[in-house]
C-alpha cells in the first residue's frame, strides 16, 4: 500500500540499509587499493608475490643469457684466449704464458668444486694425469668457485695441476662459456695448440675426460 513501507521493486519492498552498511558492502566487493594497485590477499606477503612472479623471469633470463653466450663459444681454428686468472694458491696466471711453454693446455670448465660430477671430472683427469704430461698436455680447470674453495677440493682429491678461482667470470667469459645460475660455467673442455682451439668439447665428460682428450691426441690432434 502507497505509504506503507520503503520503496519497492519489482514488487518486493527494498530492505532497510543501516547507516555505514552500504559502504561496507561496496568495500567487500571492490577492496581498497593503494595506487591503483590491488592489495594482496590477507596472508600473502608483497615479498612472496614478487618472488613467485620474478623467479620465472629470472629462470627464463638466465637460459636466454646461456642460450646466447652457446652461439658465441669458441669453436675449433678460433684464437684461445689471452685470459688471466687467479690460482688456487691466490697467484696470477696469464694463460698465454701457459699456451706457449706446453705442446698442448686443455682448459676445462666445471660448474662448482666437490660436487659428484666435477670431482669425476677432476679425478679422471688426475688418474690421467701422467699420460697427459707424457704428451705435453699442461691441465688447466676453471669454475667460480673463490680460491678457498678450490684449494680444498683440490687438496681433498689430490689434484696436480692449476685450478684457477674465477670468482669475476673473466676466464670463463673469455671463452664465452655459457653459465648457470650464480654464474657458475657450463661443463666444457678446450684442448689448444700453438694458441689455437684444436678440440672443444661443449658438453665436458666426467669419469671419461682424460681418455677423451688422449683420444684425441691417438688420432693425430
Amino acid at each position: 500500500m502507497p505509504g506503507s513501507g520503503g520503496a519497492r521493486e519489482g514488487g518486493f519492498s527494498r530492505p532497510a540499509i543501516a547507516k555505514g552498511s552500504e559502504k561496507a558492502a561496496l568495500g567487500a566487493r571492490f577492496p581498497a587499493s593503494d595506487g591503483g594497485l590491488q592489495r594482496p590477499p590477507s596472508g600473502v606477503s608483497v615479498a612472496a608475490q614478487m618472488k613467485t612472479t620474478l623467479l620465472p623471469l629470472v629462470a627464463l633470463s638466465a637460459f636466454l643469457s646461456m642460450v646466447q653466450s652457446a652461439k658465441a663459444q669458441l669453436k675449433v681454428g678460433d684464437n684461445a684466449p689471452d685470459a688471466t686468472g687467479v690460482t688456487e694458491a691466490g697467484q696470477k696466471i696469464n694463460l698465454a704464458d701457459v699456451y706457449s711453454k706446453q705442446t698442448y693446455t686443455l682448459v676445462y670448465f666445471y660448474p662448482k668444486a666437490d660436487t659428484p660430477g666435477c670431482t669425476a671430472q677432476g679425478c679422471s683427469l688426475r688418474d690421467g694425469y701422467e699420460s697427459l704430461t707424457q704428451k705435453g698436455v699442461a691441465v688447466i680447470g676453471v669454475s667460480h668457485d673463490g680460491v678457498a674453495a678450490q684449494k680444498a677440493f683440490k687438496d681433498k682429491y689430490h689434484l696436480p695441476f692449476t685450478l684457477i678461482a674465477d670468482t669475476d667470470d673473466s676466464v670463463i667469459g673469455a671463452f664465452h662459456v655459457p653459465t648457470l645460475m650464480f654464474g657458475m660455467a657450463h661443463r666444457s673442455a678446450y684442448l689448444i695448440k700453438g694458441g689455437k682451439v684444436i678440440y672443444a668439447d661443449y658438453k665436458g665428460t666426467t669419469s671419461t675426460q682424460a681418455k677423451a682428450i688422449l683420444d684425441v691426441l691417438a688420432g693425430g690432434g
